[in-house]
């Protein structure tokens, strides 16, 4: 499992020109959280991914999602999972199949908010266009 953590000041998803989901946090900054879920991973690198997001220090002031209450834009993005070592196209075949990644990524949403962490979403499965204002920019990649 991949996930990179954008720090925003506020995000969004559209599918079909209509808003998905969104973040605004001017005050506090927010994750932007692209979560790419992968054949092989372990049945709970779900709960790792998912602590990270919440408890990770990369807001400003060194503080995580979960001390200042910031919220979470979560997007699926299996593309995450590519490989490009050869050739110049991507490979997919680490990807898990989506009947396999979109429960992990429900895992994820809902473990952040039993946290009482504000976790907007992208839609699964669907193409979507994302936009965000990085604050830093500060991006870190996770791996589980």
């Amino acid at each position: 499992m991949r996930a990179v953590l954008t720090r925003v000041t506020s995000a969004r998803v559209t599918v079909d020109g209509a808003t998905v989901g969104e973040i605004e946090c001017p005050e506090t900054g927010g994750i932007l959280a692209l979560v790419g879920v992968g054949r092989e991973d372990a049945p709970d690198a779900w709960k790792t991914v998912a602590r990270k997001i919440a408890e990770l220090r990369i807001l400003g002031g060194e503080r995580s999602v979960e001390e200042v209450g910031a919220p979470v834009l979560l997007v699926s993005q299996f593309t995450l999972m590519g490989r490009t070592a050869k050739g110049r196209r991507p490979s997919w075949s680490d990807a898990a199949p989506a009947d396999v990644a979109a429960p992990v990524i429900d895992d994820i949403a809902r473990e952040l908010r039993s946290r009482g962490i504000d976790v907007s979403e992208g839609r699964f499965g669907a193409h979507m266009q994302v936009s965000s204002v990085n604050d830093g920019p500060f991006t870190v990649i996770v791996e589980a």
